[in-house]
């Protein structure tokens, strides 16, 4: 009897070694999850810089020295438009989105979110190689749109497993202000891809070149930026912003009508009245930001530690712009040959909301995420910041001066613009990378306060 006892006993710390063992299985699941993360803004951060702003930059060159806007081949513009909208911020979208759903952390999800980066990666590089070059693009088209098309099912397949049964019913509540306003974002991003698949597939059989048409074009950019990119700001905004900036309580509600506003305005698009389109979207971003309360008196002081103190204004400002992007577009509608107009619109949405964003936000959240780790530097999070918003500000009324014939200057303009926003870019590109190359912020703190305790802590691990 007394010997069963003995044996009882002695199984407590085989408990023991069994939840350490799950932890550290936990941990690894952390780790592996981390660099999937690292592994997808990281392409991004090249589609950025390389095919995206780069780009950009060379197009803009050109068009000023020609003083013509159509200078430049309409599938390079379309290669630089897909490589920022897909290559830069769907692939952040889809890593983000792979990191946050704690339910897809499992070994399938894991496996899944690299098959999806590799597809989606490929699928995005094939896009702009074969718009630049035109190598076999009547079969490389439609089989870059397959493959990103793929990418995003494997990507919505892993997500959709996630089970809100185990939260709290205080946690689904605050789960809904922002998960579902994602999921429209998600339905967005998905007919975004089923329009680029069977306009590629259309132009594979009938085209003359790999460059959407005119009109389907200009349908095609307000799927991309109003009805995908701006719903997932929303949502993730409506997630974070309270507390980053510590304004006062989200209201649901109003965000649920501007985003049903938003959607009507891109509906009304794709039918070609961009007229009303342009109105309704404009409504829509007003709601948003009466939703987010973001131009509203802080109710408690932000949450800058770690980045730079200017987080605050620079998130105001990106909702500025955002106005601004449709109050142009409402402007572009109803002038006569508008090309400048509708590229400033485009700009101050891509660039002046949805990158400032991304640099802010991106900054603030992309380090925990990565494994715990402090931003490198606020400062250069303060200049790539800075740089971007100027440059943003000169390409939106330079466009407009030099595209509709205003003024001559503006031409020179336009260039400066493109390099203030390079520079903003690779900087921001630098910070990251740096930021993701340091240790963990644990580990930074131990080795300044106590230089054996890293060491210390592997030889316990060994059991020295």
């Amino acid at each position: 009897m007394s010997s069963r006892v003995i044996q009882i006993d002695t199984r407590t710390p085989a408990g023991q070694d069994s939840a350490l063992e799950i932890f550290q299985r936990s941990k690894l699941r952390e780790e592996a999850m981390s660099r999937l993360l690292v592994f997808y803004i990281l392409a991004g951060l090249a589609f950025m810089l390389l095919p995206g702003t780069f780009l950009s930059v060379w197009n803009l060159i050109h068009i000023s020295n020609r003083h013509a806007a159509d200078s430049i081949s309409a599938p390079w513009i379309q290669a630089h438009g897909h490589a920022q909208f897909f290559g830069w911020i769907g692939t952040f979208i889809l890593g983000i989105g792979f990191h946050s759903i704690p339910s897809v952390r499992s070994k399938f999800a894991l496996n899944s979110g690299w098959l999806c980066g590799v597809l989606w990666v490929t699928g995005v590089a094939l896009r702009w190689t074969t718009n630049v070059y035109l190598w076999q693009w009547r079969a490389m088209l439609p089989l870059s749109a397959a493959m990103e098309l793929a990418a995003f099912l494997i990507f919505f397949r892993a997500v959709s497993q996630h089970d809100a049964g185990s939260d709290s019913q205080d946690r689904k509540k605050k789960l809904d202000s922002w998960v579902w306003v994602v999921v429209v974002g998600t339905l967005g991003f998905l007919a975004t891809l089923l329009m680029n698949l069977g306009a590629s597939v259309y132009l594979a059989l009938r085209g003359s070149d790999p460059a959407f048409p005119s009109a389907f074009n200009q349908r095609f950019l307000v799927m991309c930026g109003w009805g995908f990119l701006v719903p997932f700001v929303w949502g993730f905004a409506s997630k974070w912003l309270p507390t980053f900036l510590g304004l006062r309580a989200l209201n649901a509600r109003l965000l649920w009508t501007a985003v049903a506003i938003n959607t009507t305005g891109v509906i009304a698009a794709q039918f070609g009245m961009f007229r009303v389109a342009t109105v309704v979207l404009l409504i829509g971003a007003v709601f948003a930001c009466a939703a987010l309360r973001i131009f509203e008196p802080a109710q408690q002081a932000a949450k800058t530690k770690g980045v730079h103190g200017s987080f605050p204004y620079f998130v105001r400002s990106a909702f500025g712009w955002l106005v601004v992007a449709a109050a142009l577009g409402i402007w572009a509608a109803r002038a006569h040959d508008a090309a400048g107009i509708w590229g400033a619109s485009r700009h101050a949405l891509t660039v002046g909301f949805i990158a400032i964003m991304v640099f802010n936000i991106g900054q603030r959240v992309l380090p925990a995420f990565s494994g715990m780790k402090l931003l490198f530097s606020p400062r250069i999070m303060f200049a790539c910041v800075s740089l971007l918003s100027i440059g943003c500000a000169l390409r939106v009324s330079s466009e407009i001066l030099s595209y509709q014939e205003i003024s001559q200057f503006a031409w020179k303009v336009l260039p400066v613009s493109a390099v203030l926003e390079l520079t903003g870019v690779t900087l921001f590109a630098v910070n990251l990378v740096i930021t993701f190359m340091q240790r963990p912020a644990h580990l930074q703190k131990a080795s300044t306060t106590w230089p054996t305790a890293e060491l210390a802590y592997k030889e316990k691990q060994r059991g020295v």
